[in-house]
């Protein structure tokens, strides 16, 4: 028996595939070297999916702030990691133990430290995680399907992993450094980092992103599931510091099981356009969540923070505190969204934005937000935007201090209060520099 082909149908089917140019370019810069049959079924489905999308413009809800347009215009090649890299002297933490280095999304292991490290701890790239738990956990949190996230997930090969066992306490912090190199071409690199804290464990990880030259375009597609299981303490700080010419779009998806507790200190500083998308997902009742992020953008920079926390369970408290400083004609975005359903009873929540414009060309657009169904819940949000107050510059001036220290230390003042929760002493004074330099021109 002979089975008809609709013709018709089937020229429709393709006309969905491969829907954005841009899209099948950067897919055809996808590289891959591991064989592995479960990885490989995840890069299929997501293939598949990216073949199916678009980039996000002006015209998508999430997206109405932030116009990709200049990043569709450049070419990328994924060039892969280079040869004989040395790491810059602000690249090396010194009062950091463990380090891992990925160069642009590769695992370099003459330049990583993971000597030493307690029973019970893993750290390296996928090849130190059992195949079991590597299916139990990679590629597994909610959002896989945004398509940046489906990009990322499509080139999956080198992973940077952290895994915490049961009842471990991991006493010093982790330096997970990811580093662009861009080798006279506009390149790509997409990061993956997986952090897995067992039951009852603790884990300080520092997640930093820096360019090696500040002159090439390239393009930085990174991804972070973390998954902080029953009772688990995780401190997490993400830091991205992107040159002038650096497009950067992150994920950060984060699981949190009951009794679990999870703090990011998310600080960007640069990059001509920057996003990243922050996910909790509460699985579990009676959980903690602190959120503090910084942004710092001058010239034209753009850089835009979305939020997610649901709290699905009972007994959760969430603080998130977000600041902007944005001077020139730069261009912040700041949307949080806490959404507290029913079944979240006693949830205690609370949300502040704060934005320092340091010119009158500067722009913020800032929407924090609350989805309450739950009937007995204490949640609170807001956001201000201010400039320097010509009180505060006097007062300083009357105490003497010249106007342009004056502007200097309320500015530091303003960053210090997110950057002083890294727990790293040779971080902060690192981004404090970098504050200086963006803001005092």
């Amino acid at each position: 028996m002979t089975i008809p082909i609709n013709v018709e149908m089937l020229n429709e089917a393709n006309l969905l595939l491969d829907r954005d140019a841009f899209l099948t370019g950067l897919l055809s810069q996808v590289t891959t070297n591991k064989n592995d049959s479960s990885l490989q079924n995840l890069r299929d489905g997501a293939i598949s999916w990216v073949r199916h999308s678009v980039i996000p413009n002006t015209r998508d809800e999430e997206w109405r702030f932030t116009d990709l347009s200049p990043l569709k215009k450049v070419t990328f090649k994924n060039v892969g990691t280079i040869d004989e890299l040395s790491l810059q002297d602000d690249f090396v933490l010194p009062d950091v133990g463990h380090r891992l280095v990925f160069i642009n999304g590769v695992f370099a292991a003459s330049l990583s430290e993971v000597s030493n490290l307690p029973t019970g701890v893993k750290i390296g790239n996928l090849d130190v995680l059992p195949t079991q738990v590597a299916q139990e956990y990679l590629a597994q949190a909610e959002g896989e399907k945004e398509v940046f996230t489906a990009l990322n997930t499509a080139g999956l090969n080198d992973v940077a992993v952290v895994w915490v066992g049961k009842n471990v306490i991991v006493e010093n912090p982790i330096h997970l450094l990811f580093i662009s190199v861009s080798a006279n071409a506009a390149t790509i690199s997409q990061p993956r980092c997986l952090v897995i804290a067992e039951s009852n464990s603790q884990v300080t990880l520092i997640e930093e992103y820096v360019a090696s030259s500040a002159q090439e375009v390239y393009l930085k597609n990174s991804v972070t599931e973390v998954w902080v299981n029953e009772n688990a303490q995780v401190h997490h700080s993400r830091v991205v510091l992107e040159s002038d010419a650096g497009f950067h779009i992150g994920k950060t998806a984060v699981t949190q099981a009951r009794y679990s507790r999870y703090s990011c200190n998310s600080v960007t500083i640069g990059g001509k356009i920057s996003r990243h998308n922050l996910e909790i997902l509460q699985t579990g009742e009676q959980t903690e969540t602190t959120l503090n992020g910084l942004t710092v953008i001058a010239d034209k920079q753009l850089a835009d923070t979305h939020s997610a926390l649901s709290l699905n369970h009972p007994y959760g408290v969430s603080k998130q505190l977000h600041k902007c400083i944005i001077s020139d004609r730069a261009h912040g975005v700041f949307n949080g969204k806490i959404f507290v359903p029913k079944p979240a009873q006693l949830t205690d929540a609370a949300q502040l934005n704060r934005n320092l414009l340091l010119s009158s060309k500067s722009r913020i657009d800032t929407k924090p937000q609350l989805e309450i169904t739950a009937d007995n819940v204490k949640c609170a949000h807001g956001a201000t935007v201010s400039q320097l107050e010509d009180d505060e510059i006097f007062y300083l001036q009357s105490r003497g201090i010249d106007e342009h220290n004056a502007r200097k230390l309320l500015v530091n003042a303003f960053a210090s209060e997110i950057i002083n929760f890294i727990p790293v002493a040779s971080l902060r004074d690192k981004l404090l520099n970098k504050v200086v330099s963006l803001t005092d021109k």
